[in-house]
């Protein structure tokens, strides 16, 4: 499907130039075939993420976007790349041609045409023949609407207007009341409550600020309750306080061009209009916006990265993943309304069960000042909250799917030296509340009744007690992996502060992942996977189909996926699993077609389990297989185009996968060490900040790593490598060079000591 981009007199001129990297953005990859991506328009870590509002009875539009369908509106609140159930679709318009006599009756409006867009730019037209163009800055949006010469241009204001979920599982947002008025002068204000959604969060409020930039030949608000017409009400103010009365208003043209600019705000009305009024001022020309909004994605993210390939299928795929992984989390510094602070505040967090494995690190390297500011972001929510969040949406904590992973987020940090202004004892100690106090169970999760889902490491009573989880939990043994893997967070840091005592009591507990270990479950004929326990035997299981959900004792992988989790441990997990060459071998059988007994692998590379076990034959001396299983999967599994991921997102988590895959580097959460495979590109370089670059070079390979990509020698910092991993200090504290030599065969240059194991 080919999409359109939006060329400007800016736009044209760094194209000119050469500078315009958004050129290889493709905003509609990934938007299909369950990748989820938001394709609208967006800032980095904008507040505001301006998109259509698909409604396809029986389907969930995630981020808004659907292929079919009919438009619903077009919102200013999205997420991005996430599953689970829709979230927001809230400050909503909708364009409407004629006489609409009964406004809040759910009126909806086909498309005509493929949508067209680019980075900061979104276009469609409407059955009525309405063009719909968007575009934002951070916290707020503009519509241009180009209506049919001679018709009645209509603007629908919907304050109930949200996505819906058909998935039954109890996740649909709600509505719960609003208010809109309309000024004097034809802008308009008001607000909207509504909850629920992924993360089942409780009520909360959005405000929102309008104006148009011509004016209206009519304006009034309405009321509908129910199954009753809409009813116009006197005055230019609608309110209701009750999820069964809708409120909107209905604004008309009669110009042909109609420009709408809208902010947003968590705190008040007055902040929403101070937020358009600073950022979209009128008379601010929409073409304009769409150039800052380039400008600002040059600058700020994509020119993070530069390569010499000219290949363009790589190069999409190169600037539209570092697109997509800066959409969320969401900046919403000074628009917290939750408490008061000085601090950073992100949130739209999805989720760190996603992130922590390799997104975050990434972060890290391309973002280091927005970095730090979102560590002290969650340990100022841990203060005023009282847990960090493991996801947050609409300033909520949940749903947690496995552990407290902000844990290893905070311990990644730490270790590679993230300091500033954090303050790392209160962020040791918001690690220690999630390590020691139970959450409480509210509110209580359908799904998984047993514990909270919302904040910390509800499994705890076990895991104090006993050192493992019981069935008593759901989700019990993919949670005790994830606990471990927290614990040895809590030893790093603590070891790091000079907690000793500490530091042995979570090195000890980071071990008990081992306590799941049933050394007689067997599959495949390989004996040893983690499985459930209770207080007298193991449970049996079939690894081949153990992969389960909210509910079962493992959560969207297999044992066979999990029983690799615990990294930290390696040198134990291989002696455990029968040594090096059996490892070799059980990696192989993982990659293997036909052997789960049907078509394809039992490694999936959909799910976030599975993001490390190409990597970890760098740990059994075959860094050869590293590279050739990671280069498969990514070669093969994204693609340019709508359906180019092989699963959700996960708000850039699949991105940051095929980015360091581009880069030759895997990181290992929690430690300062990087596997090294191969990159794809004969150079790259990568700004640090403050300065400094890492610069990565190949010869021998065909520039493009679909050829030659075994690594035959390396050298960093000018000087020859001989293990199959670095660290921090090497190359990104200071920045450094790789320089790859690339050839057709493996040759066994990692003659150097393994990969570290800081808990065997």
């Amino acid at each position: 499907m080919k999409h359109a981009k939006m060329l400007t007199g800016v736009t044209l001129l760094a194209l000119a130039a050469g500078e315009d990297l958004t050129q290889h953005v493709d905003i509609f990859m990934g938007t299909e075939g369950g990748g989820n991506n938001f394709p609208g328009a967006v800032r980095p870590f904008g507040m505001v993420k301006l998109g259509p509002d698909l409604l396809l009875s029986g389907t969930d539009s995630y981020s808004g976007y659907l292929p079919d369908g009919n438009f619903s509106g077009f919102s200013m609140m999205h997420e991005q790349g996430t599953g689970g159930a829709p979230k927001y679709g809230t400050v909503s318009q909708l364009p409407l041609i004629g006489n609409i006599s009964d406004p809040l009756s759910n009126i909806t409006v086909s498309r005509s045409s493929t949508d067209e867009g680019s980075v900061g730019y979104y276009k469609a037209e409407t059955g009525d023949g309405i063009e719909v163009e968007l575009s934002a800055s951070s916290r707020a949006g503009i519509y241009r609407y180009t209506f049919p010469s001679g018709s009645q241009g209509n603007v629908l204001v919907d304050v109930s207007h949200v996505l819906p979920s058909f998935r039954g599982q109890g996740l649909s947002q709600g509505y719960e009341g609003g208010n809109i008025t309309i000024s004097a002068d034809g802008h308009y204000e008001g607000s909207g409550v509504y909850n629920n959604g992924w993360n089942e969060a409780p009520d909360w409020t959005i405000y929102f600020c309008g104006y148009f930039d011509s004016a209206a030949t009519s304006n009034k608000t309405y009321t509908a309750t129910g199954a009753a017409k809409s009813v116009e009400q006197p005055g230019g103010f609608a309110t209701s306080s009750s999820n069964s009365t809708r409120v909107g208003g209905l604004f008309s043209f009669s110009d042909t061009e109609v420009i709408s600019r809208v902010g947003i705000s968590w705190i008040s009305t007055q902040k929403a209009c101070d937020n358009v009024n600073s950022e979209i001022p009128e008379g601010t020309s929409f073409a304009s916006v769409v150039d800052d909004a380039v400008a600002e994605w040059n600058s700020e993210v994509l020119s993070k990265v530069t390569t010499s390939n000219t290949n363009e299928t790589s190069l999409s795929l190169l600037y539209t993943s570092l697109y997509f992984m800066h959409l969320i989390p969401t900046n919403q510094t000074g628009e917290n309304p939750g408490w008061t602070s000085s601090e950073p505040y992100y949130q739209d967090i999805f989720t760190f069960w996603d992130l922590f494995r390799c997104s975050t690190s990434l972060m890290q390297v391309l973002q280091p000042t927005a970095y730090e500011e979102q560590i002290r972001s969650l340990i100022d929510i841990w203060r005023n909250v009282g847990y960090m969040p493991d996801a947050r949406s609409s300033n909520y904590n949940g749903r947690s799917q496995g552990g407290s992973n902000a844990d290893n987020v905070l311990a990644d940090a730490y270790v590679k030296g993230v300091r500033g202004a954090v303050n790392w004892e209160d962020g040791y100690k918001a690690m220690v509340k999630d390590a020691e106090v139970t959450p409480v169970n509210w509110p209580v999760d359908s799904m998984a009744p047993d514990s909270s889902t919302h904040d910390g490491r509800s499994a705890l009573p076990d895991w104090l007690e006993y050192g493992y989880i019981t069935p008593t939990f759901s989700r019990a043994v993919s949670r005790a992996v994830e606990y471990a893997y927290n614990d040895f967070g809590l030893y790093q840091v603590a070891s790091g502060l000079g907690k000793t005592k500490d530091a042995k009591t979570y090195l000890n507990r980071s071990r008990n992942w081992r306590n799941h270990w049933n050394p007689d479950q067997t599959s495949l004929g390989y004996s040893g996977f983690v499985v459930p326990r209770n207080t007298s035997s193991f449970v049996e299981t079939d690894p081949l189909n153990d992969s389960g959900y909210w509910g079962d004792p493992y959560y969207e992988a297999s044992s066979w996926a999990y029983s690799f989790a615990d990294v930290h441990d390696m040198k134990h997990m291989i002696k455990l699993m029968g040594g090096t060459e059996t490892v070799v071998s059980r990696l192989d059988t993982m990659f293997t077609d036909g052997a789960s007994g049907s078509s394809g692998t039992i490694f999936d590379p959909t799910n976030e389990p599975m993001f490390n076990l190409p990597y970890l034959y760098n740990f059994v001396g075959r860094q050869d297989l590293a590279v050739s299983r990671s280069r498969k999967v990514a070669k093969e599994d994204y693609t340019t185009g709508v359906s180019g991921l092989p699963g959700n997102s996960d708000a850039g988590a699949m991105q940051t996968w095929l980015l360091w895959n581009m880069i030759g580097l895997y990181p290992i959460t929690g430690q300062t060490t990087f596997l090294i495979h191969s990159p794809w590109f004969a150079s790259m370089t990568i700004d640090l900040g403050d300065k400094k670059t890492l610069q990565i070079t190949s010869s021998g390979g065909d520039g493009n790593g679909d050829s030659d990509i075994y690594v035959q020698s390396l050298k960093v910092n000018g000087k020859a490598w001989k293990k199959s991993w670095l660290t921090w200090d090497d190359i990104f504290a200071q920045g450094g060079t790789l320089e790859f030599e690339l050839g057709p065969t493996a040759v066994n240059w990692t003659t150097g000591e393994l990969p570290p194991s800081p808990a065997s």
